[in-house]
């Protein structure tokens, strides 16, 4: 059923620009991804929409993580379950984007998850269907090699800690986890990523 699932979501992977023409041309209709279309939801993908555009004009990979990208030696695809609205999708997308650019050896597809549920059923956070989630592949035998996500752990800990003070998400905890995203400026999600990829290559079959 997993191999069933993941070829077809490769098969309806979009690239990065071509999810980000998605989510603007159904905000230009006043409406949104994914099969909740209240207000609200819309009004997250706006918001959503500006944080993308400024990430992908100032959001820098670091030297570092840029030498270890370009020394991958095998080719990998980065399948992405994301939604327009949601608010860690829009903070992590640019940054894997920004990563895979690097690299003819990452290739990034995104799919929605409202419409990939029986992909999204096998990677569930605590039960929850919770977004993004980074599946790595590898590109010559398909095989899935490790997962990431939701979000980096740093702002997992935030969150945890605010659920156990205060019970619930709130429009509080959804202040901090921005300003937790902005002060980190991607740096946290590349090293997890990259850790994760070093892992995943030393795995690997050598490569000549």
């Amino acid at each position: 059923m997993m191999k069933v699932a993941i070829a077809e979501a490769l098969v309806k992977g979009h690239s990065y620009t071509k999810y980000r023409k998605i989510v603007s041309d159904l905000l230009a209709q006043g409406k949104t991804t994914g099969e909740n279309q209240s207000e609200e939801m819309t009004h997250y993908a706006e918001l959503n929409e500006a944080r993308m555009n400024r990430l992908d004009k100032k959001m820098v990979i670091s030297p570092e993580n840029i030498q270890r990208l370009l020394g991958l030696k095998r080719e990998y695809i980065w399948l992405v379950i994301s939604e327009g609205w949601c608010g860690d999708a829009a903070q992590l997308l640019p940054v894997f984007n920004k990563m895979a650019v690097i690299t003819p050896q990452l290739e990034l597809k995104v799919v929605f998850r409202d419409e990939n549920l029986q992909l999204m059923d096998q990677y569930l956070t605590n039960g929850s269907r919770s977004i993004p989630k980074l599946i790595i592949i590898d590109k010559e035998t398909n095989a899935v090699c490790a997962n990431w996500g939701p979000r980096p752990t740093g702002a997992g800990k935030l969150i945890t800690s605010y659920l156990q003070q205060y019970g619930a998400v709130d429009e509080t905890l959804k202040k901090e986890l921005q300003l937790w995203y902005l002060h980190d400026k991607g740096l946290s999600t590349q090293d997890e990523l990259m850790n994760l990829m070093m892992e995943v290559c030393q795995r690997s079959p050598k490569t000549h």
